[in-house]
């Protein structure tokens, strides 16, 4: 749900402007409308400036070398040295002295290395080369040439020698090595400065969230006076006013209304708490929209599940999650979301017993399995018309058709409570039409309605269904235009339905998919095992090992980008759900700094 908020306007004297947003950054629950971003010279300076803290903090913290320009370049260096040693160990110290005449006398040296297939014998006779070494792979050679005689005409690419000898490049490597290593023994000496640096770094923070608050204020009588307007929770309300009243400050409170676009705070249980993230991702709602996230978590919750399809893989995923949580490990940056990975794992746990699957074996098969619980397993055929369909896929259709219907109902409730139900009637037209053809089918086939109350009922869906998208779909308008906005509704609704409905076919493939894989990376598994196994055993275990690990990521990668996709495309098309809302996100000291 969406914590109520209310409306401050703050009155004061510019010149008190900063002291103000200080004082309310203490208090830490006031949401001052202002820019995310830079908005002028003097913000995108602290901006650069806190960020080159938080850059330099996180550097420090985990001792990353390739983050420290000055470590860079030393490095850089010395893989330049070290090469020019190298490469000069080929070719020796050269004669100063001599190399000294050759010049004055008009000479040039040439240094090549060229692969043994590439070099022409003749070239011998036709140059003055001085061949320095050659091995089964290159041939390394000086050419001579005269000034006087003009431009080297040699085709080949000269090879950089260095003119230091090998003892002055040896102690260049020995130099850079020494500097590389204090610099990094000063980097993890420089931990100890890490509080220091966080604290810079908050108040650089904090003095860009002041800047950019009081950037937003609109200024009257001439620069004099600013008009702030804020947003907090209600629930704050008493602490909040208090501490205003005791500091004398003029201002008026309001209930925020949807005209006022307040920042949006979520407030959620426990388990849909743990999905507000996901809702993130797509956007907050607006202050008079619902909030997805109660419907959002179980069925991402279910969706996830059926997609992985391996109880084995929700133990996993439930161990990680401790994991986690326990230790200071943290895989791809989701230790702060150890309860959702905890949560996932425990469906998948539920649902993969349900789907008969455990580490790729087939559960139903096994002797010792409760016979209760494989009644309850989803797996098998199930005859509809004379054809045998896969009882998953039947499933995963049905929650898709669930999932849908619950959408259009919930865009029905939503304009209604909005705009009203005059608005509304072409949205309720299709929930009528939708929602209750299919419950007067499923009475039906379930003989709760006899033929006659059958029909009743389908000429009263229909009726209703007709007059609310082709007639009244738009109050007040001519009806012929209705009926033609109606029909042009209709194709779309239509085939958009059917679209929809069978995107959710994916949630059975994706988890027949990884049973199938895990089943066959046992079979492998098995199959090197043999009868009497020995040595086999090593390649059996870490052939299954390697094939679970490997499927497990391919599993997760899936069941995450897809059941969000059904979410974000499918379900919140057909709720209406824009998510243009802004996150709630107050002036507070509490900087946090973020690894990035």
């Amino acid at each position: 749900m969406i914590t109520k908020m209310t409306k401050y306007t703050f009155l004061l004297l510019s010149s008190d402007t900063e002291a103000f947003l200080r004082e309310i950054q203490e208090l830490g629950v006031l949401d001052i409308t202002r820019s995310r971003k830079p908005v002028d010279a003097t913000s995108a300076q602290l901006f650069r400036e806190a960020e080159a803290l938080r850059h330099e903090i996180e550097t420090v913290e985990k001792c990353d070398f390739s983050r420290d320009e000055r470590h860079s370049a030393i490095q850089g260096k010395l893989d330049a040295a070290e090469a020019a040693y190298a490469e000069k160990k080929h070719w020796g110290d050269l004669d100063r002295a001599k190399v000294k005449a050759l010049r004055e006398a008009g000479c040039q040296l040439h240094f090549y290395t060229l692969p043994l297939k590439k070099f022409n014998p003749v070239w011998l006779d036709e140059y003055p080369i001085a061949e320095i070494e050659r091995d089964e792979k290159f041939i390394r050679f000086v050419l001579i040439d005269r000034a006087s005689e003009g431009a080297n005409n040699f085709q080949a690419p000269e090879t950089p020698v260095a003119v230091e000898s090998l003892e002055e490049l040896a102690g260049q490597v020995a130099s850079l090595k020494e500097a590389l290593s204090a610099r990094e023994s000063e980097m993890e000496y420089r931990k100890q400065d890490i509080p220091t640096l966080q604290q810079a770094y908050a108040r650089k923070a904090q003095h860009l969230q002041r800047y950019l608050a009081g950037s937003k204020a609109e200024k009257a009588a001439d620069d004099y006076i600013s008009v702030i307007t804020g947003f907090a929770p209600t629930t704050e309300d008493t602490r909040l006013k208090a501490a205003l009243d005791s500091k004398a400050i003029y201002y008026v409170s309001e209930p925020a209304t949807a005209a006022d676009n307040p920042p949006v705070k979520l407030k959620n249980n426990w388990f849909a708490r743990n999905f507000e993230t996901l809702t993130g991702m797509y956007g907050m709602p607006v202050y008079d929209e619902f909030d997805p996230t109660p419907i959002l978590a179980p069925f991402f919750l279910l969706f996830w599940s059926f997609c992985m399809g391996d109880a084995g893989y929700g133990l996993i995923l439930i161990a990680l999650g401790i994991l986690l949580h326990k230790t200071s490990f943290d895989l791809l940056g989701l230790k702060k979301h150890w309860r959702l990975v905890t949560t996932l794992g425990v469906g998948t746990f539920v649902i993969g017993l349900f789907l008969g699957t455990f580490f790729g074996v087939n559960l139903k098969e096994i002797s010792w399995i409760p016979e209760g619980l494989r009644k309850l397993m989803l797996v098998g055929k199930l005859e509809l018309g004379g054809t045998a369909y896969d009882i998953t896929m039947i499933a995963a259709i049905a929650i898709g058709i669930f999932h849908i219907c619950l959408a259009m109902i919930i865009k029905a409730v939503g304009i209604t409570k909005r705009a009203g139900f005059k608005q509304a009637i072409s949205t309720w037209g299709w929930v009528t039409l939708v929602v209750g053809g299919l419950i007067v089918a499923g009475l039906a086939l379930t003989h709760v309605l006899n033929a006659t109350a059958t029909k009743i009922a389908i000429i009263a869906v229909g009726v209703l269904s007709v007059l609310g998208i082709f007639i009244f779909n738009k109050p007040g308008r001519n009806p012929l235009l209705n009926i033609g906005s109606g029909l042009w509704d209709t194709y779309q609704t239509a085939t958009g339905l059917l679209g929809d409905v069978l995107s959710y076919i994916r949630l059975y493939a994706l988890g027949l998919a990884g049973g199938m894989l895990g089943g066959a990376f046992n079979q492998i598994g098995t199959m090197l095992l043999g009868t009497n196994p020995t040595w086999q055993w090593l390649p059996f275990i870490v052939i299954v090992v390697f094939g679970h690990a490997l499927n497990f990521a391919m599993s997760c990668l899936g069941a995450f980008v897809h059941p969000l996709r059904l979410t974000f495309v499918e379900y919140f098309k057909n709720s209406g759900y824009e998510g243009k809302g802004m996150d709630y996100n107050p002036l507070t000291n509490e900087i946090k700094i973020e690894n990035k």
